[in-house]
C-alpha cells in the first residue's frame, strides 16, 4: 500500500522532456469511488505548500506513467515546464 506522504517525497518528471516539473502538493480524490483523479504538482518556489508562488499543475491520473522508488513520471502532452 502507497500513502499520500510516500507520494509527497517523491520528484515529478516529464516522461517526454526529461524536466523536473516539481514535487506533489496534494491529490485530488473522487469522494464518490474513491479513487485518486488527479495530482497537483506544486512548484520549487514553495516551501512546505505555504510559501511562495500560487503556481501548481494538475496531473490527471491517467497521464502517470509510473511511480518509482524516488520519482513520479508522467506524460504532459503539449506543454512547457511550468515556469515556477
Amino acid at each position: 500500500m502507497l500513502k499520500i506522504t510516500d507520494l509527497q517525497s517523491k520528484e515529478v518528471v516529464n516522461v517526454q522532456t526529461g524536466k523536473r516539473l516539481g514535487s506533489l502538493g496534494d491529490v485530488d480524490v473522487n469522494l464518490s469511488t474513491g479513487n485518486i483523479d488527479a495530482l497537483i504538482i506544486t512548484g520549487s518556489g514553495r516551501l512546505l505548500g505555504m510559501f511562495g508562488r500560487d503556481d501548481e499543475m494538475i496531473i490527471p491520473w491517467s497521464q502517470i506513467a509510473k511511480i518509482g522508488t524516488d520519482v513520479i513520471l508522467v506524460y504532459v502532452h503539449g506543454t512547457e515546464t511550468p515556469s515556477f
